[in-house]
């Protein structure tokens, strides 16, 4: 069924069934923000700041070098950066080469970061001046087709004296040395001519970015999504989302020009704070306040709330344990963050208490949405009224997308509403395919009337009153403090250890990241080891909120008759010991 006839009374006023508009190129939303409010603010870093101007100045330079360096239409370029205010104009600047941006986890270890350059094909990449990420980058380029690295120092973009002063007492970060080749991103952007090369995009079929995620099997897969697909997902929030701005006049949608400010707490590398941040920030011509690391401070998170009151953003995309974290946050009675109107929720499903807790010290409205790296991320939402949201809900789905239950096991038979099934998504924010793997492509892929719906992996019903209810994430996923971790990846690496002969990893309670990544062990016969080996292992071999936090030996761990490990076993043991 199409939104016009979707089963609901409540579809929030205002809001269009269909939109267009979205056929065109995604570095578009810059060029027209840069036209229309050029000395507007755009990104906010340390208290400087860069407007709509300056970051497409920057942006048409960076292409006019990656175009000069033989970057062609569909060559990748990876940015491996935190969130900093050099991130949209690198990303623009790609797009405006007509070559396709891949985003990398900065948290990646080389060996990670390694298979996602090879896996992509990257020629060039973006990294940071820092002792951790650059060297990080020296040993991930090994054996790939890098042949460019362009390191970012936050020194100019700091203000003069900020930048002086760190410069001279050694407080700005930075890589001891750089390795043969490697550009300075000042150099860069200093000497090239703000001309991007002339290259004809087709918004519907061409790529904008890959970003890799475990899909809905835990192995790692490129997300191929189009510029379209990003421009319609970007089109349909901000049509969606309905703000009482407490003026006694009409409910509206988000205001341009900079009336709004984004809290950037989201990293950028992913698609729910790529899109629902950086990107909604540039099409409404708001402000965007960059967080590269939204946990510092004592106690953690203590920074982030200094911003809020300091810059008072009045949006804030975010997972539900960044909500917690404020909620709960030992000194949040101290700081203002009145300023927040509305916030987005995703990732993971909002526990009500936490949404009260927020709303009432906040005095924002959080409506939750739906969404994967394949679909751009927006698929379904909430209404952004305290009246018609559904609390433990994700909504409708938003303007021009469909939403079907199928059945579980073949995905083949469409299932009567109230029914668990699996969800599939079909709608111009859908991508194309999986980056050069067809096979994969086709198994998460039905078509129905014509249309392709895509397979997410997340079962769920729609209610009595049209809201979409989702009963069980992906099957095993775990969700660390807002990052997606698969089982099979951590488990491929722990089968490398030699003393190990079987591995299983599951996801259980835990009161600061919602959840933990639990090892279950079976050594190899004759062997002996200590969980500080193993841990000392993992902190070698793996990102930080992907290792385990807890590991447990065992003489055997549960399998089926074929012999696949039974998580779904041992999360319920896990289960049943938290709950007592």
């Amino acid at each position: 069924m199409t939104t016009a006839h979707w089963p609901t009374k409540n579809w929030p006023d205002g809001v269009p069934h269909e939109i267009d508009g979205y056929d065109q190129p995604l570095f578009q939303l810059l060029d027209d923000a840069a036209r229309d409010y050029p000395h507007g603010t755009y990104t906010i870093f340390n208290d400087a700041s860069r407007t709509f101007a300056q970051v497409k100045d920057t942006a048409e330079r960076i292409a006019n070098f990656l175009h000069a360096k033989g970057i062609k239409k569909g060559d990748r370029v990876a940015i491996f950066l935190p969130n900093l205010p050099h991130y949209p104009a690198i990303f623009f600047g790609i797009l405006k080469a007509g070559a396709v941006c891949v985003t990398c986890n900065p948290l990646y270890t080389p060996a990670e970061l390694n298979y996602q350059l090879k896996d992509a094909g990257a020629k060039v990449l973006f990294c940071m001046d820092h002792p951790q990420f650059y060297p990080t980058t020296e040993k991930a380029i090994q054996g790939t087709d890098v042949e460019t690295v362009v390191v970012c120092n936050v020194k100019s973009y700091l203000p003069w004296l900020k930048g002086f002063l760190g410069g001279l007492l050694g407080k700005i970060p930075h890589a001891e040395r750089h390795g043969t080749g490697h550009l300075m991103f000042d150099d860069v952007v200093g000497s090239a001519q703000p001309a991007p090369p002339a290259t004809a995009i087709d918004p519907s079929n061409d790529l904008a970015l890959i970003i890799y995620t475990g899909g809905t099997t835990g192995v790692p897969k490129g997300a191929a999504l189009t510029h379209a697909n990003f421009v319609y997902d970007l089109k349909a929030l901000d049509v969606w989302a309905r703000l009482d701005y407490g003026e006694g006049g009409p409910i509206e949608g988000i205001r341009r020009g900079g009336y709004h400010c984004y809290l950037g707490v989201l990293p950028w590398y992913h698609s729910f704070g790529l899109t629902i941040a950086m990107l909604s920030a540039c099409l409404s011509g708001s402000r965007l306040i960059c967080v590269p690391d939204p946990r510092a401070g004592d106690p953690p998170f203590t920074e982030v709330l200094k911003l809020v009151q300091k810059h008072r953003p009045t949006l804030m995309p975010a997972v539900p344990t960044i909500f917690v974290a404020f909620a709960n946050h030992s000194l949040l009675d101290q700081f203002d963050l009145t300023s927040l109107m509305a916030c987005f929720s995703g990732g993971a499903p909002l526990p009500p208490e936490v949404c009260r807790q927020f709303e009432e010290k906040t005095g924002a409205i959080i409506f939750e949405g739906y969404g994967l790296s394949e679909t751009a991320p927006l698929a379904t939402a909430n209404p952004s009224f305290t009246d018609t949201r559904k609390i433990g809900s994700v909504g409708f789905p938003v303007p021009g997308t469909d939403v079907k239950i199928l059945d579980a096991d073949t995905g083949q038979t469409e299932l009567p509403q109230g029914e668990d099934g699996e969800v599939a998504i079909c709608g111009p924010q859908v991508m194309p395919g999986y980056w050069n793997k067809p096979d994969e492509t086709a198994e998460v892929f039905r078509e129905f009337d014509g249309c392709r719906f895509f397979l997410t992996g997340d079962i769920g019903h729609v209610d009595d009153d049209g809201y979409l209810l989702i009963t069980d994430r992906k099957k095993d996923m775990i969700l660390v403090g807002g990052f997606n971790v698969y089982p099979r990846e951590v488990e491929d690496i722990l089968f490398t250890h030699p003393k190990v002969a079987l591995a299983a990893v599951v996801g259980v309670p835990d009161a600061k990241s919602g959840e933990a990544v639990k090892a279950f062990i079976q050594l190899k016969p004759d062997e002996t080891c200590t969980e500080a080996e193993i841990r000392e292992f993992c902190k070698a071999n793996m990102a930080g909120y992907k290792r385990p936090k807890a590991v447990e030996f065992r003489d055997a761990i549960p399998v089926s008759n074929v012999g696949k490990v039974l998580r779904r076993v041992l999360r319920d043991e896990e289960i049943k010991k938290s709950t007592g």
